[in-house]
């Protein structure tokens, strides 16, 4: 049956979603996340070319990673910030109590503070930090959640905000649910990467939902950078 991947298919519910999914699955699934976005999510050249030069070696860097599901990205800016002798702190935030207990377990020694929390949270703590980012988050968000996500997220960050997410691409369709298919049954992987596929934006569209300020870019493999960067004139922002 050939899907309609014409619309944002927004009815469509992860597995990894249900409060009652089976534990085993769930974590096998954070496991695999860190394959994948090796894979496809090109967080190393974003640390290249977005983040790095924002780091100094001199003063420590904060970072917010909001939604980490298994932790792996966080933990991959942070090890790659130190290694290039760049000093950062690194907090990463999942209302999910299971994201949380996973990578806490995985990332045990690991450079990351992980916390249960929603960006909202830390606007009414006041807090602030450097650089805002997310990773495969935007497509689970209602037009709402979305609004509430980039005001937060302008309201932490003094520098920076990435949010990277899948594109809504055929071709991206057909090659993951290939590639996955021979796991399917031992992670929600296989399932809930189609249909993040099939709930994610194309670049137009996201460009046409988002505030002023905000700039959707296209990048390879059917991947949408949303950023936003402040400077001395912005907001006041330094």
């Amino acid at each position: 049956m050939r899907v309609d991947l014409t619309r944002r298919a927004t009815e469509l519910v992860e597995l990894m979603d249900d409060p009652e999914c089976d534990p085993v699955l769930l974590d096998a699934t954070y496991a695999r996340f860190a394959t994948v976005n090796r894979l496809v999510s090109g967080w190393r050249s974003l640390y290249r070319s977005h983040i790095r030069p924002r780091l100094d070696p001199s003063r420590t860097t904060s970072i917010v990673d909001i939604g980490f599901g298994g932790g792996d990205v966080p933990t991959a800016i942070a090890s790659w910030a130190r290694a290039d002798g760049l000093p950062v702190q690194v907090t990463a935030i999942d209302p999910d109590e299971r994201s949380v207990d996973f990578a806490r377990r995985r990332y045990a020694e690991g450079p990351v503070d992980f916390r249960s929390a929603h960006s909202s949270d830390l606007v009414a703590r006041g807090d602030e930090v450097d650089i805002v980012l997310s990773n495969h988050v935007l497509h689970h968000l209602d037009p709402a959640q979305l609004a509430g996500l980039l005001s937060d997220s302008a309201s932490i960050a003094r520098r920076l905000v990435l949010h990277s997410d899948l594109e809504r691409d055929r071709l991206a369709y057909a090659a993951y649910g290939l590639v996955t298919l021979p796991g399917r049954r031992r992670s929600f992987l296989h399932v809930d990467g189609l249909r993040s596929i099939r709930r994610s934006y194309r670049q137009q569209e996201l460009q046409e939902v988002v505030p002023d300020g905000w700039l959707v870019e296209r990048r390879l493999p059917m991947r949408l950078l949303l950023s936003r960067r402040f400077d001395a004139t912005t907001d006041g922002r330094r």
